[in-house]
């Protein structure tokens, strides 16, 4: 085990579902207008700790959450990017005794009213990974998803279905749970700190052999929002397409990356 996911942890708190621990990781970078409306729709009675990891935010993101009395928030020093703050915040999860970890974006985007449903997907050993989707059924373009982003969405999941050998309705949904054996198997710290992170992790999860369910999820787009601009986004595209080339040519046996190590 690398000191990313230390063995040791102490879980001081009962385990709510089905005898197992559920955190929740909140990756934040300004979201101190949107965090209390996150926060408050989250279902304490599924959920046993919050964890927030704010990556260096120039609003007061930190304050608010305090005053939440959300009780694990780390701030980084400097900004490591959107995949350094989930790491930070997976590698938290661990050391709490997590046994499911959910990830919910504080930006409001997605709601924590899914939290249940997907707790009980993992819990109940039906699939260790599950994503909220916005593509099953119309939550996309009615939450206003800019039909350039839905457009480019489509694009990129279809290519790389065909490239990784899967069948998901979507890769770049940000609300995602795990069980603690999936984020223990995975080289995360091979992962880049950048939104490409996110794909990389998925691409790791088919490679060691798991499976990925999902759930139907409505969302938001409205200014406090996180997003990234056009540029970024086309940069991201970019990336995804280089990440499932590399799981393609890695499948097929003709190529071996790093990303693809065993712990």
């Amino acid at each position: 085990m690398s000191d990313l996911f230390p063995l040791l942890y102490v879980n001081t708190k009962d385990k709510m579902f089905n005898n197992q621990k559920v955190v929740v990781v909140m990756p934040a970078y300004n979201a101190a207008q949107t965090l209390e409306k996150t926060y408050k729709e989250i279902p304490f009675d599924i959920v046993d700790e919050v964890v927030l990891v704010d990556d260096c935010s120039k609003d007061d993101t930190v304050d608010v959450a305090k005053s939440l009395g959300i009780e694990h928030v780390i701030r980084h020093d400097k900004n490591k990017g959107y995949g350094g703050n989930q790491k930070s915040c997976y590698a938290k999860a661990l050391e709490l005794g997590a046994d499911i970890v959910i990830m919910v974006h504080p930006d409001y985007q997605y709601t924590p009213l899914l939290i249940p449903a997907m707790a009980s997907i993992i819990g109940n050993g039906l699939y260790p990974v599950v994503l909220g989707s916005r593509i099953l059924g119309k939550g996309a373009l009615k939450g206003g998803m800019p039909i350039y982003k839905y457009i480019a969405n489509r694009f990129l999941t279809f290519s790389q279905n065909i490239l990784i050998n899967q069948k998901l309705s979507e890769y770049h949904t940000g609300y995602r749970a795990f069980s603690r054996e999936v984020l223990e198997s995975l080289n995360l710290e091979h992962n880049s700190d950048d939104f490409i992170f996110d794909n990389q992790m998925l691409s790791q999860i088919f490679y060691a052999g798991y499976e990925i369910g999902e759930v139907t999820c409505p969302t938001k787009y409205f200014d406090e929002a996180s997003s990234i601009n056009f540029k970024r986004s086309a940069e991201y595209g970019l990336g995804v397409l280089k990440v499932s080339f590399m799981h393609f040519l890695q499948r097929i046996g003709l190529a071996k990356f790093k990303l693809y190590e065993k712990r």
